[in-house]
């Protein structure tokens, strides 16, 4: 049968000839054949399988071969001996190389032929050893695809145990040399076929044996983290990361990044190979990997390589956004890396250039996602030009190809910077390994204590949380100054900027400490405050002076006078254009702080009137002498702050708080608790108020030229910006000879109106002020009054429109407290409240009727919130409290309850800014045009080179640090005390969650730092 049958294929016969004659020798498959004749006939259909001279010979070989098979299946499992098997994989077939396809396609056959016979489990284990050596010889593709197809569907010819280890390790291995040099797309597809298929049998391997997973993906670790530059391993290794469980990316990437036998190198490499599998087309999962990495070497502060990685792979990433088919993964990776490169704008210029054709593309393709994606795409460069603005000329385009999609809101954007960055990763890669120093949840930056210079740090913090002021100073050119202003704005930068969780400000404290401050003790902060602002004041006037006197600059460029003066104008917003306004040559502290006193003495002898009006930049305010002493103001109390409140040209008076007094020293330690009895406006009220000056205090009236009893009114005639109330809450106790402090708890509302006296009516209200002397304790003594919420603000409004003096009331929001815990001006510690707040953030206040110049300020300022114009949310967490290097969210209601749960700790400083009035403009100036893009003004060149420098310099900094602690993990000992809360512990103690300072609640000596 043999013979005719090799005879039939050769000949020269017509095809269906030799079909017929074929198809009468399969039907004889059903009849008795002998041994002889069934293995004559399998020798011949093997030649005919893999010899065959055309597709005829092979397809007559298989038909052939499977018909006598089948009904003689023991023949032919005695023909596929283990000897046969082994000569055909060691040796090849005649011509055949051993390694051909069509021998493993022959093999594959045969197998299915004995599918249920046992000569296939005695097949096995030579398969297993053979299939294992084969693979250790890095086959093609083609071969492995094979092979793969093999052992798919005979696993019982998979290597086992050890073996089975060592068989994935090496089918790795020969993944990572599988290069394609195709260009065809036919050959493109079925090479990702091939290594689909091949990737597909690795998967089933380890869902049967967990054993050979982690190996597997250990070779696969050692492949790609190879610095070896002759070996360049496949990208095709990208197939294998679908099929590696998501939950063991934590196990798996804190083996990596903690391990420290993988060098800096290795692991750079890694990443990069990594990333270059994003465009791997049917990879499912390699961008939760590669970020999983990102994150986990943030985590352990590897910075150097997350920098290097990110500058080498950043456009190739980018490039990846052009193609649909891997465009979504490679937007999420893109979006992590720029969004977490916070220290310097390089990454994001790198891919500025490419920015706008990706739009016009995604515009005009027409594809149903590319909208979607525009979308997210948009969302992401809004967040680096908010984070690297001041590059008009790199963004101008960019802005215009995006103007008609949606942005995030400020406050989106802000968030997702500050989850996104470095220093906020999570440490869950690297538990065990010490806690990265990052910035608090607020995404706000403390300020290091220097050594008892919390009372620097609370001023600059409530200074940087006046957001106007704090714009207006970023905004001035000041490059290559090294003025007390520049120094300020490098400090302002650094707070908005810096990675750090807590900037040091050592450079500003050597310029701004006053020349009276002993380095290292004790100070008081608004001392420093009005020290602070006279200086810049002085600063600038002398240098716009010495412009005045230099030669004019060309007409055809600005001077620095008029530049400087265009950037103090105060605005809600910084514009995004702006239009150049003069300063009307007032300082940029004239403009935010300044304000003007007028104070009017009558003779009450000759009714003769003396009037001067003086700047002021801060009113100090006297507490009310207690109602058993007599009606008003003392000498201790009202001669103190009124006569020093204009002290120097922009500067406000305060009592001095040096004393030599022992501290405890007659002060009361207990003290009951107790809900406010004055309020803000009180004091203001008090302050205002009309004086008697008689007795030791008489006036020296120039007509009578004796002292004569005078009265003495003091009215505000021009309104700050921004209002700053000191309460003087140290008095010199005679009796006792020490200096106290003043524990009475002032209630401090979130709005209230400043009276203010129009300019030439003081003289009139002084006169209607006296006009019945004998009522005058009466009327100060219902000034007195402590404030009532239940007296409400039309009330108020309703009795001065009787008086119909020329006045005014303005309305001022809250915007920052800074607290003094301790009980004497000799100890202590400050920290503050603060919230950002401009003109028109409070709400828009509508006229308030004109009132009496002196009319009482506690019934208006304290009126229910709901009258008062939008509703407050005391709970609603809008405030920060600045506590030296912590910085945390808190609201207004735990500010207005400190005091009364923490006795020691009370308002010193508060800062309220105006409010916009319908109808009414600012007295510093026009706003600017309205159109933003950012709230905050773009950072100089000069500023953003200094933030990126500390910022690299940082990570550096933290990278060493956690390196040689990570040597010392597994001995060292760590312990961990969680902060306090606000209802636990005063904000200004100085325990674990405080700012530093000594003892706790009950510590009396303790020291300000």
């Amino acid at each position: 049968m043999d013979k005719i049958l090799e005879a039939l294929v050769s000949s020269s016969h017509p095809v269906n000839i030799k079909r017929a004659i074929v198809k009468k020798v399969i039907e004889a498959a059903e009849k008795e054949v002998t041994e002889e004749q069934c293995q004559a006939l399998y020798h011949l259909t093997t030649r005919l399988i893999l010899l065959g001279e055309d597709a005829f010979q092979r397809q007559v070989g298989l038909q052939v071969q499977e018909a006598y098979a089948r009904f003689h299946r023991d023949e032919f499992a005695r023909f596929l001996s283990k000897e046969y098997v082994l000569g055909l994989l060691q040796q090849g077939f005649d011509t055949l190389d051993r390694r051909d396809p069509a021998i493993l396609d022959f093999l594959h056959g045969s197998l299915r032929l004995l599918i249920s016979c046992p000569a296939v489990l005695e097949l096995a284990p030579l398969l297993q050893t053979e299939f294992l050596w084969m693979i250790c010889e890095r086959p093609e593709p083609a071969t492995c695809a094979k092979l793969a197809t093999i052992l798919t569907d005979f696993p019982q010819c998979i290597p086992r145990e050890k073996a089975g280890v060592l068989f994935c390790q090496q089918l790795v291995r020969t993944f990572a040399c599988f290069h394609c040099p195709a260009t065809e797309e036919r050959e493109l597809r079925e090479y990702v076929t091939q290594v689909t298929r091949v990737s597909a049998l690795l998967q089933g391997i380890w869902k049967a044996e967990l054993a050979t997973l982690l190996p597997s993906l250990q070779e696969v670790f050692a492949i790609i983290s190879s610095t070896d530059p002759s070996f360049e391993p496949s990208i095709a290794l990208a197939s294998l990361v679908q099929h590696i469980p998501l939950q063991m990316i934590t196990v798996l990437i804190k083996s990596l990044t903690t391990d420290q036998n993988v060098k800096d190198a290795s692991m750079t490499q890694a990443l990069c190979r990594m990333i270059d599998w994003l465009s791997w087309p049917l990879a499912n999962y390699v961008d939760t990997w590669v970020i999983a990495l990102l994150k986990g070497l943030a985590a352990v502060q590897k910075f150097t390589i997350l920098i290097d990685v990110t500058l080498l792979k950043i456009e190739q990433v980018f490039n990846r956004l052009w193609y649909p088919i891997v465009r979504q993964g490679a937007l999420v990776v893109l979006s992590h890396m720029l969004l977490s490169f916070q220290h310097s704008p390089e990454a994001f210029h790198l891919v500025v250039p490419h920015v706008v054709p990706l739009v016009q593309s995604l515009k005009n393709d027409g594809l149903p996602n590319s909208k979607t994606f525009l979308l997210q795409f948009a969302e992401l460069i809004h967040c680096m030009m908010y984070q690297y603005s001041g590059f008009p000329d790199l963004y101008e385009s960019i802005l215009e190809s995006i103007k008609d999609l949606p942005k995030l809101s400020e406050e989106k954007i802000k968030f997702v910077l500050n989850q996104s960055a470095w220093t906020s990763q999570s440490n869950s890669f690297a538990s065990g390994l010490p806690k990265l120093t990052s910035k608090s949840e607020t995404g706000k930056t403390g300020l290091l204590n220097l050594g008892n210079t919390c009372y620097m740090n609370s001023i600059i913090q409530i200074l940087f949380m006046a957001t106007d002021f704090r714009r207006h100073v970023l905004s001035l050119p000041l490059n290559g100054s090294n003025t007390l202003m520049k120094k300020l704005q490098l400090v302002f930068a650094f707070l908005g900027h810096t990675q750090r969780a807590a900037y040091s400000p050592r450079s500003f404290l050597e310029a701004s400490r006053p020349p009276w401050f002993t380095g290292g003790s004790q100070q008081d902060c608004s001392e420093y405050l009005r020290f602070l602002l006279d200086r810049l004041h002085e600063e600038e006037k002398t240098l716009s002076a010495l412009q005045v006197t230099s030669p004019k600059p060309a007409p055809a460029s600005p001077s620095a006078k008029t530049v400087y003066d265009a950037a103090c104008q105060p605005v809600a917003d910084v514009p995004s254009h702006s239009v150049v306004v003069e300063g009307n040559g007032r300082t940029l502290v004239e403009r935010m702080f300044g304000g003007r006193l007028s104070t009017a003495i009558r003779c009450l002898q000759c009714h003769s009137l003396s009037e001067k009006e003086e700047p002021f930049t801060d009113l100090s305010l006297a507490f009310c002498p207690s109602m058993s002493q007599p009606l008003g103001p003392t000498d201790e109390h009202k001669g103190s702050s009124t006569m020093g409140s204009c002290q120097g040209a922009v500067n406000g008076g305060s009592e001095s708080l040096e004393g030599s007094g022992k501290e405890g020293a007659g002060i009361r330690i207990e003290r009951p608790v107790v809900e406010p009895t004055l309020s803000v406006p009180d004091l203001v009220d008090y302050f205002l108020a009309p004086e008697i000056l008689e007795n030791d205090n008489c006036y020296f009236c120039e007509c009578c030229s004796a002292l004569q009893r005078a009265e003495k009114v003091m009215c505000v005639v021009e309104a700050p910006e921004y209002l700053i109330l000191t309460l003087l809450r140290f008095s010199y106790d005679a009796t006792c000879h020490v200096r106290r402090k003043i524990l009475d708890n002032v209630g401090i509302p979130v709005h209230m109106y400043l009276p203010i006296q129009q300019h030439g009516s003081s003289a009139s209200a002084a006169a209607s002020s006296s006009s019945d002397s004998s009522e005058s304790g009466e009327n100060l003594a219902k000034k007195l009054k402590p404030s009532h919420k239940e007296e409400g603000i039309m009330d108020s409004r309703t009795k001065s429109e009787k008086n119909g003096n020329d006045s005014k009331t303005v309305p001022y929001v809250l915007n920052s407290v800074v607290m003094h815990s301790g009980m004497s001006s000799e100890s202590g510690h400050y920290y503050s409240y603060g919230r950002n707040v401009s003109s028109t953030d409070g709400y828009l206040a509508q006229p308030c009727p004109r009132t009496q110049g002196n009319s009482s300020l506690s019934e208006v300022s304290t009126a229910p919130m709901e009258e008062m114009g939008n509703c407050v949310d005391h709970k609603s967490m809008d405030w920060f409290l600045f506590n030296d290097s912590r910085v945390t969210f808190t609201n207004f209601q735990s500010l207005h309850n400190v005091t009364c749960r923490f006795p020691k700790d009370t308002a010193y400083v508060l800062i309220y800014r105006k409010q916009e009035v319908s109808g009414q403009s600012s007295n510093a100036g026009p706003v600017i045009n309205s159109s933003i893009l950012s709230g905050e003004p773009p950072l100089q060149k000069e500023l953003m080179d200094a933030i990126t420098k500390d910022n690299k310099l940082f990570l550096q900094e933290q990278e060493l640090n956690a390196r040689a602690q990570a040597l010392q993990a597994t001995s060292a000992s760590c312990s961990f005390r969680p902060n306090g809360s606000d209802d636990n512990e005063p904000p200004g103690s100085c325990g674990p969650s405080g700012g530093g300072g000594g003892g706790g609640f009950n510590t009396i000596s303790r020291l300000v730092f």
